[in-house]
């Protein structure tokens, strides 16, 4: 993965050089976006042109969900259920670069096409971790045995219609924790709020709207029979957010952004035997990250 961020680097690197030369040899007019605060200072220096990359690392909050276990034998849907995110300890973690990838963590690398606009790529790895044991209704049905080959389900067995069941690990473990993966192409618009005399440093508002797809690593445990399955495309998301770049220097800067979004999980792997059992959520939630980045 490592490898792949340094590629990117190079490649939006070597672009950009192009790209300023091009600009110098045609002796284009610089413009500057119009921002909606009326800060005395203006910028000298358009954005058009330039790229961005960030890495950060977040902290979620997740709305009640409805699941939905379905197989062979079974077709039960859990109500209202309550999740976490699991933050790791502040630690070396967070400065060794070989860990950087554990907590939980935002990459992202964007293009200005306009001064003021933006386009981005990014990975937002989040982690969502459904509290066991804890009480549900249950709407269904749940077989003596499920799945194939069979799963005793001992007495958990039964026609649910909104009954209140206490869910504890010898029925369930469901974490999405390496992680609750969103990949998703962002459009972002900046309006200067501050701009030092030096031109050196200010403070923008970022908003933004952004798509993409769910790619979760799910540790789902069925009536103890499941495993830590691989990646899988489970659904998709829409996300929307607000956020300050501080610039410290024309360049450098430092982010702080809250990111609200929703997402559609058709096909989430839980006991392992993908040819027979899934599971379904919708998943709203609110992030908020951290990060330093470069602009170049």
């Amino acid at each position: 993965m490592k490898k792949i961020y340094i590629v990117l680097f190079l490649f939006i690197l070597s672009f950009k050089i192009n790209a300023q030369v091009n600009s110098n040899a045609s002796g284009q007019t610089v413009t500057i976006g119009k921002s909606i605060f009326s800060n005395e200072v203006k910028r000298n220096f358009s954005r058009k042109g330039d790229f961005y990359v960030h890495w950060g690392y977040n902290h979620s909050w997740y709305g009640k969900s409805d699941i939905n276990f379905k197989g062979p034998g079974y077709d039960f849907t859990l109500k209202d259920v309550v999740a976490h995110d699991r933050q790791s300890k502040l630690g070396w973690d967070y400065l060794d670069p070989g860990k950087l990838s554990i907590p939980q963590y935002n990459f992202r690398v964007g293009y200005f096409f306009k001064d003021n606009y933006s386009i981005s790529v990014g990975w937002d790895h989040m982690k969502y971790v459904m509290d066991i044991p804890q009480t549900v209704a249950v709407y269904g049905v749940i077989g003596n045995e499920i799945s194939t080959p069979g799963i005793p389900t001992g007495d958990y067995a039964g026609t649910y219609n909104g009954e209140m069941l206490n869910v504890k690990e010898d029925m369930l473990r469901y974490e999405h924790t390496d992680g609750f993966n969103y990949a998703n192409v962002e459009i972002e618009r900046y309006d200067d709020i501050w701009v030092a005399p030096s031109q050196k440093t200010s403070l923008t508002l970022e908003t933004g709207l952004g798509a993409g797809l769910i790619v979760p690593r799910t540790d789902a445990h069925l009536f103890e029979v499941g495993e830590n399955n691989y990646w899988n495309v489970a659904g998709y998301g829409v996300s929307a957010k607000i956020g300050l770049k501080f610039y410290i220097t024309r360049g450098l800067y430092l982010q702080n952004t809250t990111k609200v979004g929703t997402t559609k999980l058709t096909n989430v792997h839980t006991t392992g035997r993908n040819e027979y059992d899934k599971a379904s959520q919708n998943i709203n939630y609110v992030e908020n990250f951290f990060a330093v980045g470069y602009q170049f």
